[in-house]
Formats: C-alpha cells, sequence, structure tokens
C-alpha cells in the first residue's frame, strides 16, 4: 500500500541483508523490458544464485487472455501501452461521478491503491503461459460442485458474523500471500532472505512470512495443513524450485481442493527482474494442470507493517448495517 506504517525486523534478518552480493551487474535493458544477456547473475558467499531483495509483482496483465486477443500471445509494445492505459483509467476509483452508492463501494480514494500501471516482462497478453490459450482449463465436475456449494454457502449466510465473511475481510489470507503469489489491488511487495540452508519470503500483505529449508526433505504427515502449505525447496541449476503441498482448506486458490500440489520457480533474469512462474496441480479440481508466468521486479522500497485486523473498521462497519436491516425489517413486520 502507497501509505503504511514501518515496523523494524529482527538484528538476524539485518544481517543476511547485508552479506555482499557477488557477480557483474550490467543494467542495460530493451525496449520491450528483457535485459541484457551480458548479465551475470549475482552469486551470495555461499554460491548461491542471489535473489535477495524487495520485489514487486504488480502488473495490469490479466490473469487470462482477453478474447479480442485470442491466438495472440504477446502484445506488441503499442498494444502494451494502449492496454496498461484502458485498465488503469477502467480501475481510476476517482471517476466516481454522481452515484452516491457506487461513490461508497469504490471505497479508498486513487492514492490509496497500488494495482501496477504496465504491462510487465515479455509483454505476455496473459499471465497464464499453460494452456497456450491463456485460459483455465475446465473445472472437474467435482471442482464445480464444490465452488457451487461454496457460493451457496455465502450466500445464505453472508451476514451472520465475521466468519461468514471472506478470507480477506477477515484480514486472513489474500492473494498476494500466496503461495502462489499472485498480484493484487496493493501491497504487491515482497523481501527475499537467504542463508545457505533455508529462503523466507517476508509478505507486505499482511506481514506473513514463508520459510522454505533447501534441504528437499519430505513434505509433512498427510494429516497435517497449513495456511500456506508445506513448502520445501531446492536449487535447479539458478532457479530456485519450490514444492508446496499440505494446504488446509481455507484458502482454495482459484477453487483448488487442499490435494493442491504447487510448483513454483524463482529465476534471476536480470539486475531488476526476476522470473516468477508457478504450476498448478490438482486432479479434484482442474481437468490439467496450469502453468502462470510473470517478471517480479526489483524495488528500492522498504516492507512496511500492514496493520489490516488492527484497522478493520469496514468488518465493524458490514456487521452492524447488517444488524440494523435486521432490525428495521423486524420492526416493519411488527407492524
Amino acid at each position: 500500500m502507497k501509505l503504511r506504517l514501518s515496523v523494524q525486523w529482527p538484528a538476524a534478518i539485518a544481517a543476511m541483508i547485508a552479506a555482499p552480493i557477488l557477480g557483474a551487474q550490467a543494467i542495460s535493458k530493451s525496449n520491450a523490458g528483457k535485459e541484457s544477456k551480458a548479465w551475470t547473475t549475482p552469486r551470495t558467499v555461499d554460491g548461491q544464485p542471489d535473489l535477495r531483495g524487495v520485489w514487486t509483482n504488480a502488473t495490469v496483465t490479466p490473469l487470462e487472455r482477453p478474447a479480442e486477443f485470442t491466438g495472440k500471445e504477446f502484445f506488441t509494445p503499442a498494444e502494451a501501452s494502449a492496454w496498461a492505459k484502458r485498465v488503469t483509467d477502467r480501475n481510476n476509483v476517482d471517476k466516481r461521478g454522481n452515484d452516491v452508492e457506487a461513490d461508497v463501494a469504490a471505497a479508498y480514494n486513487e492514492a490509496w491503491w497500488d494495482r501496477g500501471t504496465q504491462v510487465t516482462g515479455t509483454l505476455r497478453t496473459s499471465l497464464i503461459s499453460d494452456p497456450k490459450d491463456g485460459k483455465l482449463p475446465p473445472m472437474t465436475a467435482e471442482g464445480k460442485a464444490r465452488a457451487t456449494a461454496a457460493a451457496e454457502q455465502r450466500r445464505l449466510h453472508l451476514n451472520e458474523g465475521p466468519e461468514s465473511r471472506g478470507l480477506g475481510e477477515r484480514c486472513l489470507h489474500m492473494a498476494q500471500i500466496g503461495p502462489p503469489m499472485m498480484p493484487g489491488s496493493y501491497n504487491n511487495n515482497y523481501q527475499i532472505f537467504q542463508t545457505k540452508d533455508t529462503v523466507v519470503i517476508l509478505i507486505e500483505m499482511l506481514h506473513s512470512a514463508r520459510i522454505i529449508p533447501l534441504n528437499n526433505r519430505p513434505h509433512l504427515s498427510s494429516t497435517l495443513h497449513q495456511w500456506l502449505g508445506d513448502s520445501v525447496g531446492h536449487w535447479d541449476g539458478d532457479t530456485l524450485v519450490v514444492d508446496t503441498t499440505n494446504f488446509n482448506d481455507k484458502t482454495r486458490f482459484r477453487g483448488t481442493s487442499e490435494k493442491l500440489h504447487l510448483t513454483e520457480r524463482f529465476t534471476r533474469t536480470g539486475p531488476q527482474t526476476m522470473l516468477y512462474e508457478f504450476t498448478v496441480i490438482d486432479p479434484a479440481t482442474y481437468a490439467r494442470p496450469w502453468t502462470v508466468q510473470m517478471t517480479m521486479s526489483h524495488s528500492d522500497s522498504k516492507i512496511y507493517e500492514y496493520a489490516c485486523h488492527e484497522g478493520n473498521y469496514g468488518m465493524i462497519g458490514i456487521l452492524s448495517a447488517a444488524r440494523a436491516e435486521e432490525r428495521a425489517a423486524a420492526e416493519k413486520a411488527a407492524k
């Protein structure tokens, strides 16, 4: 988010940041945002590819390919610029007109949002790189039934209490947290720390942290489920590969089940860029695996605390309004 409260982190983490970065760092870029092939991946003192620093995945590239770009995997630079302008204009909540309800529904003004303003990386027309049509594969019958049941449950019990509201409204989980890490409306920032045996990803949204051991150990028992799943990493050349299983039944990324098996790949591509890819495997939800590819950009900014729950006045307002509507309906019925 653009306006946030800072928080200080333990000295141990600061020490990791201070470790020297080794390797050449040429900085030339092409017009399409691709970095010079002469650039060499920097290394940590342990000889690992250096992924450390603050990274952002903010982008206007859609998850699925828009119909108007059917069969077209990449934008031209002109198309990318026009698309970015159209999306930023559409998202501009300061263009509210005279509709009072629309004005209230738009919530914060534009100063508080940070959705991204450009098509990043290789100018893909969709973040989905596989299937080649840039679309989510079909849901299975089981996946559709689960989605329908969840929607009906939400419709019937939406305002009963905080437990009936969405995880984002309750400050429990949002798309940016992941895994996988998807861009959202703000707080699209991640700080990566490395030691020889561990990678830590500090997530600005809800100030969560993923601790990823690099020993390629077996996953936890299948009876143990966690909000962020159970992640285990290893190096494949210059790429960090992270394998995650053991998700709980609450986060449900894109409707997935607890059987979700996620593989992420992090690869430095230049001084200011890192390729982030992930593959979703969940036969209980999708007819086939699917893959997303996006470019993350290095940021000179810092990670700030996001005190979501402490400032969650929206939840109070939502439930207070629901109780007021119920009282009004009861009074009307009594008359």
